[in-house]
């Protein structure tokens, strides 16, 4: 009777599919469809870590319910990123029939899959906070002291060893590369004073960013996790409300952006070679290193991942070809423009860079509208803008000509696609200072967000096909419907984190010990908030700003 029933029903679905929608998988990312069913669909303040999977309509159960939401859903119902993802039973990162078969042998008696995670879907598994344990020798522990006191922005190795702990499952890698990691947020681990090797039992800690190359000193399989060979652990020590970076690089995310990296939680601590105990250090994020590794995850989106990676910090407008530009060499020195992958082929890479900037800077507008569709995805581009604007990222290259990423997935001349690869977010959604064009994130026109000088999105954003999309995203990034970043879902997800993390903010330095909901204390604008529903909370903020383009859009 049960497999009578599950033929029935499956036939049912499939006989009712049009036949173009039988063999296409809605993919996670920025298509939405707006055909209205009749089935319940789930509400905004949700928080979607509480949800099953399977259960669609997120009522707390499985049912027929959710069985004839995905039908609807395949059918070109809208639904959001979430929905998607809960109604992904098999969690292959689609909807297709074969979940809507899985759900109803689960209804009738059969059991819900549970996939092995592997590699990044391992690592950087949202469902789960894991630990991190770093322990070092003394000897070692003293030379990073050294490192820093010598130069705050070193970028050297000590060695080190790291246990990964996820739902009891261990992993132990001895021998790995630990270095400080940040920019304006690096101080020194501990101790007031420069010059002082490291005290027994210390009670002088801070929560400062590593980054662990788990291959830096032995190169083999063991020297991995799940097959990663690099994590970051980021303090985010300048954001007293412990969401900033995570909520935007999800953003990106859940707004089909594939290039933005992966983000979760994890905790940390600390051990010293004599010390009585290891330190907890407290909530950290763990983020995905762009790096050779990266591109290889996306060499299918990319093409190819061969090609020249640089990392675009300070004075990076793209428009000085006698600019700062080098390459990594392994040392300190730090570069505007740094070439990150196929250094050996340094010179070719440059060319290439100066040419694109030549190109960007000295076409004419019909010779600009011409080229740029030529080099990159203009719609992936001003997709990936959208939502970096949205979250008020004015540290970024339009503003203020820093902290991004660009791939060249060829090395030529013209046969290669560029990529915008979105990077550092704590400094976001309020958090607003005096640069560019601006002092005011939440509130600064969309249209205007940085320089002319900074020419790249002024430049493509001059012509009207291209404005209207790049409108059309940010009106899409707070509209209610998508669930992206209004007020009401935006909060949903922060008190979805918040609950998790809260039990373990406090820690051992006595530093970062509670969250807050303010921005940065360097920023000019305290009164902004993420929780309130005020004029002053920044989602409202921005969806106003933002929906005064409404008009410009019709």
């Amino acid at each position: 009777m049960k497999n009578v029933l599950y033929f029935f029903v499956t036939l049912m679905a499939l006989a009712a599919m049009p036949a173009q929608a039988q063999d296409f998988m809605y993919e996670f990312g920025p298509e939405f469809f707006t055909t209205v069913g009749q089935h319940q669909t789930p509400t905004k303040a949700v928080d979607p870590f509480s949800i099953q999977i399977g259960d669609a309509n997120a009522d707390g159960h499985i049912t027929i319910a959710d069985v004839t939401l995905m039908i609807d859903i395949l059918l070109g119902k809208f639904a959001t990123y979430d929905t998607r993802r809960w109604a992904d039973v098999n969690q292959d990162g689609s909807l297709t029939i074969s979940d809507v078969s899985i759900l109803i042998d689960y209804l009738l008696g059969g059991e819900l899959p549970h996939p092995v995670k592997e590699s990044y879907d391992y690592v950087w598994d949202d469902q789960v906070i894991p630990e991190i344990h770093l322990d070092v020798s003394l000897a070692e522990w003293n030379r990073l002291l050294e490192l820093y006191d010598a130069n705050i922005y070193t970028t050297q190795y000590v060695m080190a060893n790291i246990t990964f702990i996820k739902e009891g499952d261990t992993t132990r890698v001895d021998s790995v590369g630990l270095r400080i990691k940040g920019n304006t947020s690096r101080d020194r681990p501990e101790g007031n004073q420069y010059g002082v090797p490291h005290q027994t039992n210390t009670n002088i800690w801070r929560r400062i960013s590593y980054g662990v190359n788990l291959r830096k000193y032995v190169d083999d399989d063991a020297h991995t996790i799940s097959g990663i060979r690099k994590l970051h652990l980021r303090s985010g020590r300048i954001d007293p409300s412990y969401v900033r970076e995570i909520f935007s690089y999800n953003l990106f995310t859940r707004a089909g952006i594939w290039t933005a990296i992966r983000d979760i939680f994890c905790r940390v601590w600390i051990y010293i070679e004599g010390d009585d105990n290891e330190v907890y250090l407290g909530v950290y994020q763990l983020l995905e290193p762009i790096d050779k590794r990266y591109l290889k995850d996306r060499k299918d989106k990319f093409d190819s991942s061969n090609g020249y990676l640089w990392k675009c910090k300070s004075n990076t407008s793209l428009t000085n070809p006698d600019g700062d530009i080098w390459y990594d060499d392994d040392t300190d020195d730090r570069h505007s423009y740094t070439l990150k992958t196929q250094t050996e082929e340094f010179d070719t890479a440059k060319v290439q860079l100066i040419d694109f900037m030549n190109k960007l800077t000295n076409l004419n507008d019909e010779e600009f509208y011409v080229w740029i569709q030529q080099v990159t995805d203009v719609d992936l581009l001003l997709h990936t803008y959208a939502i970096n604007v949205a979250v008020g990222s004015w540290d970024d290259y339009w503003n203020h000509a820093n902290n991004y990423y660009m791939y060249f997935s060829g090395k030529g001349l013209d046969d290669y696609k560029f990529f915008f690869i979105p990077y550092d977010y704590d400094s976001t959604l309020g958090t607003s200072t005096i640069a560019g064009a601006q002092n005011d994130a939440g509130r600064q026109d969309p249209l205007n967000w940085g320089l002319p000088s900074n020419p790249l999105i002024y430049r493509i954003i001059q012509f009207e096909d291209f404005k209207a999309i790049y409108v059309k995203y940010l009106l899409e990034a707070v509209d209610e419907q998508y669930a992206l970043m209004d007020r009401e879902s935006a909060q949903a997800r922060i008190n979805g984190w918040y609950n998790r993390i809260g039990p373990y903010v406090s820690n051992d330095t006595g530093r970062e010990m509670t969250i807050e909901d303010k921005p940065s204390a360097f920023g000019i604008h305290p009164e902004y908030n993420l929780m309130g529903n005020d004029f002053n909370n920044f989602f409202n903020a921005k969806a106003l700003s933002i929906n005064k383009l409404r008009e410009t859009s019709k």
